[in-house]
């Protein structure tokens, strides 16, 4: 069985002031995503899902289709891909979007929108983030173990002081879990950086209060790891979640949310994997020239090939 990759890459990216998910940032002009797809084919993906806006559907897909022709995996077979679109109005019977709403409803909205194209365990990344190798042979691992599994998912956890931005705080959910590394919450902490006396801090989003954090906790990158059956349980979340947020203009149906509601419910529970990569993205346009940087030193000290692909 080869787990599926599903990658989300509807957003525009309204700090950074592009299309980031097409930005070639490596020394052969790679995109992040690029990276990301080696690393999962390396540990042994066999599809790609792109979860797109209609407006960028053609485009994206060319630029794809014409970038991975060739791309095989270990087994000899080419990797496969799929594009799915998420938009405002694909919602459940008897919901209807706000006349005024502009913003998508959220991650695990997005997801939902795969729900007809994965029939395998699942991993899901966002487009505009590097996870790093090991990252991607921890969930490919997790997916094979879970073949036929149920109600059982995953999410994986990066130390929180290899995920801080250099251009300013940044937003993380801390994972809460207890000593069986069962997930029993994500708390979003806003303004997450190391201040003036070199402690790690952030605003606690229920509590309000700026907080000591320690830098070895988990914290979420959006890289979670899915059973088939997870469509079903979040497709109810999402219904609950319309039925007292349909007529809002900016609330989002987020994964955590989701995946909070199937705990809460008594219909799932989520591991929590570690994983000792450092996670790097372009969260803000000042982040550009470091993430260039990273990816010339891998490419200068071996750790990916350059072209990317050419070189396979």
């Amino acid at each position: 069985m080869k787990p599926a990759l599903l990658v989300l890459a509807a957003g525009m990216g309204s700090r950074y002031g592009s299309l980031k998910q097409m930005d070639g940032l490596g020394p052969s002009g790679e995109t992040i995503i690029d990276y990301s797809i080696y690393d999962a084919v390396k540990a042994g993906f066999g599809k790609v899902v792109y979860i797109v806006r209609e407006s960028f559907l053609d485009a994206f897909r060319e630029s794809v289709l014409k970038k991975y022709e060739g791309v095989r995996c270990p087994d000899g077979e080419p990797l496969a891909f799929d594009f799915v679109t998420q938009e405002l109005d694909k919602l459940p019977e008897g919901f209807t979007p706000p006349a005024d709403r502009v913003k998508p409803w959220g991650t695990a909205h997005a997801l939902l929108m795969a729900k007809d194209r994965i029939d395998v365990p699942f991993t899901v990344i966002n487009g505009d983030d590097f996870y790093g190798r090991e990252s991607f042979r921890v969930a490919g691992e997790w997916c094979r173990n879970h073949e036929n599994g149920r109600g059982v998912y995953a999410i994986v956890g990066f130390e929180i002081d290899k995920t801080l931005s250099e251009s300013g705080g940044v937003s993380r959910g801390i994972c809460h879990y207890g000593a069986d590394r069962m997930l029993t919450g994500v708390v979003e902490h806003h303004d997450v950086k190391i201040y003036e006396d070199g402690v790690l801090r952030g605003n606690n989003s229920v509590s309000g209060q700026t907080v000591e954090l320690a830098p070895k906790d988990l914290c979420s990158m959006n890289m979670w790891c899915f059973t088939p059956d997870y469509f079903e349980g979040s497709a109810e979340a999402f219904r609950g979640f319309l039925a007292e947020n349909s007529t809002e203009l900016k609330k989002e149906f987020y994964i955590p949310y989701a995946v909070d509601c199937m705990i809460k419910a008594g219909k799932a529970a989520c591991e929590v994997l570690a994983t000792p990569s450092s996670w790097f993205g372009v969260t803000f346009r000042e982040d550009r020239p470091g993430v260039v940087a990273r990816l010339a030193a891998l490419a200068a000290d071996g750790s990916y090939p350059s072209p990317l692909y050419s070189a396979e």
